[in-house]
């Protein structure tokens, strides 16, 4: 075979790039999918199952009605139609998708099902319109024999696929924001509709081509002007891990991951406690004895890194925060006026990587990545509490700040945690944010001494210790044990994290703003919302946040 045969065979038909690009659309926009339904509904097992669902369905119903109608009315142009419809639904979802999550957030569906009719609104059309090309490529494709047709055309899409899930996945989301990507989609398509189209394209065939090219950069201009629901969009990215906002509200700015507030800084007093739950963070100084002290200081999370800056500000310690997102910790070094120093050391890696491979003892490890909607389950179970105990002084002490409710069904989250902790700690103790029985922050304690601190000891210590805050209020929440027999023991072969946060799906989540009076001068900024809405709705800044990473 001589080169110029070798090379006649590397080129594609115009029906076998369609069946390529197909494949490459329909998998990057399964996966963008993620990034576009997890604001509002999370990105729980159930979402994804529910995104994975309906594309199959989706493309289902496409292969079987192009499959019906390939004999009659396969060809090139028609494949042309159908990625150009795909371009324009690209376009409305790039223009009106948070409008289309909020119309079908309020469907009357058990929680783990809520994420089903905007997945489908969304994305279902495009799919379906992508479904219809490989069946028309195999009947026009060159192969002899039904069979080779087809293994053909199921090659070539899943190449396709392969490509746009690597593509998607390293190379757009860490480059570009959703709309960005939509518009590169979009255009892929018009780009296969004009190959598909040429050489003898007509008039109206070059107008279609050239309003749908404006529908799309009109649809993403649109969604770029720097303001958003909650405020003034300082910066704004998708990471490798989730999507990442910068908003300023007057003299607040918050963190927003997800789509979820997740740190807040007051510009005027960047030290302020933003949070009603942030004081909490302080209570490790309350259980450690007397002769106790805490000189050094893990955080595994950062955020905002409010926490990790307000303890080198009031305490004599050295910190180190364990933050698996460099997006994260380079937007805290611009926006939230983080600065490394010898007492502030900033590592660009997973919270238990950096405990397995740590040298360094902690008197104090506050967990501080836990979120209401995604709960990485590796820092839940019981062999990450004993690495945590173990990288612990004698005297150390865990602090983990959970999103959960103290009590009902919407408590077994909390419970499980407080489960593993117990088992892995003599001593647990926890602390609701809120008097009443919503989602909220609960802060949980777990001490290595096997001595009880009661409620009297750490209200005795706390009119006796100068900590640089009072901490009185946060003391009237104080619990040292809880029922568990109906939750798990979390484990590392088993942790049903999904299972245990689905029936927070829908509630609202509780957080309201520090009081001053209180003396909270300090900031943290990791919670949620005042009132996290249900799913598919929009909350209101500058209250913050749905997360717990200060």
């Amino acid at each position: 075979m001589d080169t110029t045969q070798a090379v006649d065979r590397l080129r594609l038909s115009r029906p076998e790039l369609a069946v390529a690009v197909s494949g490459v659309a329909s998998m990057g926009l399964e996966i963008l999918a993620g990034r576009m339904i997890a604001p509002q509904f999370g990105s729980s097992i159930y979402t994804w199952g529910g995104i994975i669902g309906v594309f199959l369905a989706a493309l289902s119903y496409g292969y079987w009605r192009g499959g019906q109608e390939a004999a009659a009315h396969a060809s090139n142009e028609r494949m042309a139609r159908f990625f150009l419809l795909t371009a324009v639904y690209v376009a409305l979802v790039v223009f009106a998708g948070d409008i289309m999550l909020r119309l079908t957030s309020g469907f009357p569906l058990p929680s783990r099902f809520a994420s089903l009719p905007a997945i489908t609104l969304l994305f279902g059309p495009p799919t379906y319109f992508l479904g219809f090309i490989s069946p028309y490529a195999a009947e026009l494709s060159r192969k002899e024999g039904l069979g080779a047709a087809s293994g053909h055309v199921y090659a070539l899409g899943t190449i396709g696929s392969i490509v746009g899930a690597f593509a998607t996945t390293y190379l757009l989301i860490p480059s570009l924001g959703i709309e960005e990507i939509g518009l590169v989609f979009g255009l892929l398509s018009v780009g296969t509709a004009v190959a598909l189209s040429r050489p003898g394209i007509d008039l109206e065939q070059a107008l279609s081509f050239v309003a749908v090219t404006l529908l799309l950069v009109a649809a993403v201009a649109s969604g770029a002007a720097g303001v958003a629901a909650e405020g003034q969009v300082v910066y704004q990215t998708q990471t490798a891990y989730q999507e990442l906002e910068v908003i300023d509200i007057g003299d607040r700015r918050t963190l927003y991951l997800d789509g979820q507030p997740h740190s807040a800084m007051d510009l005027d007093a960047p030290t302020r406690h933003v949070f009603d739950y942030t004081p909490y963070f302080h209570l490790p100084f309350l259980f450690a004895d007397d002769e106790a002290e805490i000189d050094r200081v893990l955080f595994i999370g950062g955020g905002g890194f409010t926490g990790p800056k307000r303890f080198v500000e009031e305490y004599d310690v050295t910190v180190d925060v364990a933050e698996i997102d460099p997006e994260v910790i380079d937007v805290a070094k611009e926006y939230f006026a983080v600065e490394e120093s010898p007492r502030l050391n900033i590592h660009n890696t997973g919270g238990r990587q950096f405990l397995r491979e740590t040298d360094h003892e902690y008197d104090l490890i506050v967990l501080d990545a836990y979120r209401k909607d995604k709960v990485p389950f590796e820092l839940t179970t019981v062999e990450f509490m004993r690495l945590a105990n173990d990288r612990l002084s004698d005297e150390g002490i865990l602090f983990a700040n959970v999103i959960s409710a103290p009590s009902g069904p919407a408590s077994k989250f909390y419970r499980a945690e407080y489960k593993t902790m117990r088992a892995a700690f003599p001593q647990v103790y926890s602390f609701p944010t809120d008097a009443g029985v919503g989602i909220q922050n609960i802060e949980l304690v777990a001490t290595k001494s096997e001595t009880v601190v009661t409620q009297a000891q750490l209200r005795a210590r706390n009119d006796r210790r100068d900590i640089g805050i009072d901490l009185s209020t946060e003391l009237r929440t104080y619990r040292r044990t809880e029922a568990t027999g109906d939750v798990p023991l979390l484990r590392d072969d088993k942790a049903p994290i999904d299972s245990l946060l689905d029936p927070m799906v829908g509630q609202r989540y509780v957080v309201d703003d520090a009081d001053e009076a209180n003396g909270t001068d300090g900031t943290d900024g990791a919670g949620t919302t005042p009132t996290e809405p249900s799913p598919g709705t929009t909350a209101a800044a500058p209250t913050a946040t749905a997360a717990g990473r200060g």
